[in-house]
């Protein structure tokens, strides 16, 4: 399902990606599976449709107890375009219906522990670990409904559209009078004045139009309580016996608050995320893997932003986007470098460091531990200024690493590309 995109409120993973790799979304760090999304909406008793969940055992049991007229059978991956995807194994699409309980079994041996390469995957695909069986719903009508943070009005806002079921960002270009959006005061909440205004937009009519109504009081709800900053039902549906009901839902969460809500951040699905990132994010570092081949290691984001800016410059391609941040500890600089290293397109690396609050004798300290434990056969390039800047460099040459030092930026960007080349 497409997110809404919002051109006045980017954050930097997402300028990142479409910068310099416009085929990789950056990843969110918490990520929950369609199955864990339901699982939540049910619980802020929003109205979902039956459905339960097989695994690699594959046994009958946890479907035993399911009936339906008919089912709808959906590999489980963090990527859209599943219904139109196949498999490395020839089977072809990631969502089946079937009216036969008995086919539930075969569908879901065809998927898990196969790879599933849609649009939105790598070329390779992605293994899928689950496959959700629901309860198929006979749909009348599809509309879109969010509750996003929005910068422009300080706070959040619903965006909702009578055209769902379609990438939401084509209605906003092509039909922009199918869109509306409401901001709404985080002290009061989603009012029955709001949620009225929002189910005639939606053109939800009769006995539907007040039951459409209580589900986005409850939807608000939901986003509330989990410190959501983002909530996407599309399509929002109305079926054929006289329901309202979210058949699919993307949430995005405020890492910030993960504090409040170590429940929903322990069902994190990180078995689809890059190796390197998932060591990068354990050790609290900012790390998107691009397709170059210059490993850079950064302090601060506008510096990374600004480095990559300068590789490409040069005629060099940066391999990946990693922010040490201000307080970083000399084991982080270590797992940092580890992390470049263990990278094969990587074919040299650039240590570029600003030092401010961040102390050039940690930096040197953390990439001396690392190298002495692994020795790089890579060319490394080093700009260390700023704070204690003279004292690392010395630490550096002592050390006897076999690296080049060199304070000019653009100098260094040059033998870095040079030395990838």
């Amino acid at each position: 399902m497409a997110a809404l995109k919002r051109t006045k409120n980017i954050n930097i993973l997402t300028v990142l990606t479409q910068k310099y790799q416009p085929h990789i979304t950056a990843r969110r760090n918490l990520n929950l599976q369609e199955f864990s999304s339901k699982d939540l909406l049910k619980k802020y008793n929003v109205t979902v449709q039956d459905f339960r969940v097989l695994d690699s055992k594959l046994d009958p049991k946890q479907i035993s107890d399911f009936k339906a007229d008919e089912y709808v059978v959906k590999a489980q991956i963090l990527a859209g375009g599943r219904g139109k995807g196949h498999f490395d194994n020839g089977f072809k699409g990631g969502v089946h219906l079937t009216k036969n309980r008995n086919e539930i079994i075969n569908l879901a041996q065809n998927m898990i522990g196969n790879k599933l390469i849609t649009k939105q995957t790598p070329k390779e695909g992605i293994v899928v670990n689950k496959v959700m069986v629901a309860e198929s719903v006979n749909i009348v009508r599809e509309t879109y409904f969010s509750i996003v943070m929005e910068r422009i009005y300080n706070g959040p806002a619903i965006v909702a559209s009578p055209a769902g079921g379609m990438d939401i960002e084509a209605v906003a270009e092509k039909t922009p009078h199918l869109l509306k959006a409401i901001p709404i005061d985080i002290h009061e909440g989603v009012t029955d004045k709001i949620a009225d205004e929002v189910a005639d937009f939606l053109e939800f009519k009769g006995p539907l139009r007040k039951k459409c109504a209580e589900e986005i009081k409850k939807l608000w709800q939901l986003f509330k309580q989990v410190d959501a900053t983002q909530l996407e039902i599309n399509p929002l549906v109305e079926t054929d016996d006289g329901r309202v009901v979210s058949v699919d839902a993307k949430i995005n969460f405020d890492d910030c608050a993960k504090f409040r809500q170590e429940e929903i951040f322990a069902l994190d699905d990180v078995s689809e995320t890059d190796p390197q990132e998932r060591e990068a994010a354990a050790n609290n570092l900012v790390y998107i893997d691009l397709d170059g081949s210059v490993g850079c290691m950064v302090n601060g984001a506008g510096l990374a932003m600004a480095t990559l800016d300068i590789i490409n410059l040069n005629g060099g391609k940066p391999a990946n986007f990693l922010d040490l941040g201000g307080g970083v500890g000399q084991k982080q600089v270590t797992a940092a470098m580890k992390i470049l290293e263990a990278d094969p397109k990587v074919k040299s690396i650039f240590v570029n460091v600003f030092a401010g609050i961040i102390n050039c004798v940690t930096i040197a300290k953390g990439i001396i531990d690392a190298l002495k434990e692994n020795p790089t056969k890579r060319p490394i390039v080093m700009r260390l200024v700023g704070t204690n800047s003279e004292p690392a460099r010395k630490l550096l040459l002592e050390s006897k690493i076999p690296m080049e030092i060199i304070n000019d930026i653009d100098e260094a960007a040059k033998v870095a590309v040079k030395y990838a080349k």
